[in-house]
């Protein structure tokens, strides 16, 4: 049987991944005069920020300036510094600053289709550090219409959850929807979605949200601008001459190709969250593929592509942390709202707390794993609600007062009893001390003041708490039969580590030294957050704002230095 015959092309500028960040660099590098191609291993487009809430955090960019925010450039550095310290050089956290307000004038000022929203009130996530906004620098897609896709509409990669065909929401739609049982602002906001589900339908309109809004509209730009996008294009290896990345290696459509880069790749090819044997190998166990979220094609490929000719690797034992309830039949469920809102704890398997369980995501898991090197189960942990918790808020999906499907049952994922003593033997905790446990809890309530771990201190706590309970809108008690236990478990939106790259993307050797031609950005790099987390968006937002960078410092070569 004789072997396939590759075919090769040339380009400036080779891309290889199409998420926020692989987009943006192809996108910038086109704009910039350059010719560029972007491969993707999946048959569909958009990656992890696809399956995404879409969010987008950079400092002082045009939306905010358009909304009044009173953010500035020192604001932001400090607030950075706060919440990543000396773990990111500060060139780095300074590139991304300064970066972030050109790339989203330069982008939105080339293409009508990348069109912003502003969060408001949806608070950084360290609010209390020096520079933190309460009100927040979030922003995200505004909603846009699937059907200017085209037969291009079906090739974006799917959400973890979909609704019905017709609906659509955004960020703050969403907080508002949390309430629908308690506030006449979260009736109205239900009212409102599902007023324009219904003119959608009738009118035949197709609207897109969160994460694949942002997909979508870098899509429609890439096809505006004449990028080619080359989906089922894995990559197998980076090219080298003379220890300079000179162009990949790739199969289309199972055919091998060599496909040239006169100037240099960007790897954007995301992380590793569904590669077990990494996940063994980097993180603390217990570990799982099951309990992630991202992109099942993201099983480490870049990553290891730069290891193989010579990049360092940083941050590998951290990821975009979020305590999860597993599904059988599919993804997790990732716990945003569920936290905050009054009337539940978490605990671990000696039936006590063992943080704010409000705090930003990353930080509850991080105390989990930290937790349960102690020799006390942590991982997972438990999470108690009582009736009335189930009767006034959205959980898992249902709504208010709405039953639990019978499959987390079945699976042993969710545990139900008449009393808390008896919802201890279930799950297999001290009942005495888990009875003690939420008695404390209660004590706090009157008072509004968690003594333990300050619940509902923090804007970003108070963000998703109930404003019909006070003194503080995350505590009520736990008192109102039958209990609930859910197994919470460490899941993620992505791994956090990858290649280390400078200022301007360039990917480096362990001695500090950049590999010629060859950058990085999105979770195929090191994260310019650290082992942190700055505000919802602080994913996507660096990983647009590197994308850029990389793509103009290319731009930027000398053709004899190319």
């Amino acid at each position: 049987m004789s072997q396939q015959k590759t075919t090769e092309a040339a380009y400036d500028v080779v891309v290889v991944g199409s998420g926020a960040a692989g987009m943006t660099a192809a996108l910038t590098a086109a704009y910039r005069g350059l010719s560029v191609v972007l491969i993707e291993k999946s048959r569909s487009f958009g990656g992890s920020t696809a399956r995404s809430g879409g969010g987008v955090w950079i400092p002082n960019n045009p939306v905010l300036v358009r909304e009044g925010v009173p953010d500035s450039p020192d604001l932001a550095r400090v607030y950075l510094k706060s919440v990543v310290g000396d773990r990111v050089p500060q060139a780095k956290q300074d590139a991304f600053l300064d970066n972030g307000p050109r790339m989203m004038t330069y982008l939105s000022g080339r293409t009508p289709h990348l069109e912003f929203v502003y969060d408001r009130g949806y608070s950084d996530y360290h609010p209390e550090l020096p520079g933190g906004l309460a009100q927040g620098r979030s922003i995200e897609p505004a909603i846009v219409d699937g059907r200017l896709l085209g037969d291009d509409l079906a090739l974006i990669n799917q959400p973890t959850m979909s609704g019905p065909k017709g609906i659509a929401f955004t960020v703050s739609d969403f907080h508002d929807l949390n309430m629908i049982a308690r506030t006449w602002k979260g009736k109205r906001t239900a009212m409102k979605v599902g007023a324009k589900a219904v003119a959608n339908k009738l009118r035949g309109r197709l609207p897109l949200s969160l994460g694949k809004a942002l997909v979508a509209r870098l899509w429609l730009a890439l096809r505006d601008a004449g990028v080619p996008v080359w989906l089922n294009t894995p990559l197998t290896e980076l090219l080298t001459e003379d220890g300079a990345v000179v162009g990949v290696r790739a199969e289309r459509d199972g055919a091998p190709i060599v496909l040239r880069a006169r100037r240099g790749v960007v790897l954007a090819a995301g992380g590793f969250e569904h590669n077990l044997e990494m996940r063994k190998q980097f993180f603390a166990e217990p570990v799982s593929t099951d309990w992630t979220v991202g992109a099942t094609e993201n099983v480490g490929d870049g990553i290891r592509a730069g290891e193989e000719v010579g990049a360092a690797l940083d941050l590998m034992d951290d990821a975009w942390w979020g305590p999860s309830v597993r599904n059988p039949d599919g993804p997790p469920f990732f716990c945003l709202a569920e936290r905050s809102q009054p009337g539940a704890i978490m605990v671990n398997d000696a039936g006590e707390r063992f943080t704010n369980e409000s705090a930003s995501y990353v930080d509850v898991v991080h105390t989990m794993y930290e937790r349960n090197a102690s020799g006390i189960g942590h991982v997972p942990a438990h999470f108690i609600m009582d009736q009335r918790f189930r009767d006034r808020y959205l959980f898992l999906g249902t709504f208010p007062k709405q039953p639990i499907p019978q499959k987390y049952f079945d699976a042993g994922i969710i545990k139900k009893a008449d009393t808390l003593a008896e919802l201890a033997a279930q799950i297999g905790v001290p009942a005495d001390a888990l009875t003690a446990t939420v008695q404390r809890f209660n004590g706090f309530v009157a008072a509004g003041r968690d003594e333990d771990f300050h619940r509902g201190e923090s804007a970003y706590d108070r963000y998703y708490g109930d404003p019909t309970v006070t003194p503080n809108p995350c505590l009520a008690p736990i008192d109102k039969g039958p209990f609930y236990a859910v197994e919470m478990v460490p899941g993620d939106l992505g791994t956090k580590g990858g290649l280390v790259t400078d200022e301007h993307s360039r990917v480096l050797r362990a001695d500090g030294a950049p590999i010629a031609g060859l950058y990085a950005a999105g979770n195929n790099s090191a994260a310019v957050m650290g082992n942190s987390y700055a505000g919802a968006g602080a994913t996507i937002g660096p990983a647009m704002v590197f994308g850029y960078i990389a793509a103009n410092h290319l731009a930027d070569l000398d053709q004899a230095q190319a």
